[in-house]
């Protein structure tokens, strides 16, 4: 199992690195297409992966990131808007077939997978995107190497009953580990003129608050697994699970990445 594990987690890596760098077209499409897979994923541990709303919730996805690739993101609110209104029309006409929990559902599916992940290739386009989208994989990966790391060394007290190997002490470690990577990734950083405040404080500032919100982003996954007596999301990554699995924190930690650089690099301290 370890060695199935580490090697999907190299050719995870290679692929990251490749769709990163690029960008574009290539990247675009790699995350409109994990966005579909994990909104199947989600669905089918909802049961409802065979739901009439499902059909809604794919369309949505694949339409959101044809509209973000095409540069067309101030259309994405009328996007989703048209996405419940007619998951609710379906739900009007097959009344009462299924309850309105079941919109709940498909909607949440969209917003929680498609909307936030594609936060990460809002990042990349960002000016000096091919640098910044990176500080996503150190507040989100970087991270939990770390938490994991200095939980081994040090963890003693438990940190929540939805993940038995969390410890305070790991928790602790990602965010410094992660808060240090961001400094030392700020120092080979080319473009400071373009942040208000220097990337030197800006660049550990959002890894910290990534590696927070990438931890509580773990165990969200991992509350809506145990409420529905799953193990995994998902098979399609060997070791891994599926990409709900692989990609729960990162899914949360790209829309803070995106947001905290848009607002530094105009706000003044």
């Amino acid at each position: 199992m370890f060695v199935t594990r580490l090697i999907s987690g190299i050719v995870l890596m290679v692929a990251a690195i490749f769709l990163l760098v690029f960008g574009g077209a290539w990247l675009a499409a790699a995350v409109g297409i994990l966005s579909l897979i994990g909104v199947y994923e989600l669905l089918r541990v909802l049961e409802m992966d065979r739901h009439p709303l499902a059909v809604p919730a794919y369309l949505f996805t694949a339409a959101y990131y044809i509209l973000l690739y095409l540069g067309l993101s101030r259309w994405s609110l009328g996007v989703i808007v048209l996405n419940l209104a007619v998951m609710l029309i379906i739900y009007v006409v097959q009344y009462p077939k299924f309850a309105i929990e079941k919109v709940t559902g498909a909607f949440f599916a969209c917003i929680y997978v498609s909307v936030m992940l594609s936060s990460a290739y809002l990042t990349r386009c960002l000016a000096g995107g091919r640098w910044l989208v990176w500080l996503i994989i150190i507040g989100a990966w970087g991270s939990d190497t770390c938490a994991y790391l200095t939980g081994m060394l040090f963890g003693k007290r438990h940190f929540s009953e939805l993940s038995p190997k969390k410890t305070v002490e790991g928790c602790v470690g990602g965010v410094i580990g992660a808060g240090l990577i961001g400094f030392i990734y700020a120092c080979f950083f080319p473009y400071h003129d373009m942040f208000v405040i220097s990337p030197l404080l800006v660049f550990p500032a959002v890894a910290m608050v990534s590696s927070v919100i990438s931890q509580f982003g773990d165990l969200a996954a991992s509350a809506v697994k145990r409420n529905y007596e799953v193990k995994d999301y998902g098979d399609l990554i060997p070791g891994h699970g599926g990409v709900l699995d692989r990609f729960d924190s990162v899914i949360f930690v790209a829309p803070f990445v995106y947001y905290l650089l848009v607002l530094t690099s105009y706000i003044h301290l």
